[in-house]
């Protein structure tokens, strides 16, 4: 039961330590919903991560055999 009490106590001083090192600058919101105002995004990012990137096609079989002799 002892030891209950002194994990409790070390990480009660572990948090306070924590909070009172950043003091005001602990976010609790959390994720706020997924808005976030101060962030922006450019229409050419966004136009870059719809379109779909052009994929090599696979060398033939016979060729990768070849080029490995």
């Amino acid at each position: 039961m002892w030891k209950i009490l002194v994990g409790f106590i070390i990480f009660a001083a572990a948090a306070l330590f924590l909070i009172f090192k950043a003091g005001d600058k602990v976010d609790m919101q959390g994720e706020a919903a997924g808005h976030n105002p101060t962030e922006v995004h450019s229409a050419s990012a966004s136009a870059e991560a719809t379109t779909p990137a052009p994929v090599a096609a696979p060398a033939p079989a016979s060729d990768a055999a070849a080029s490995s002799k």
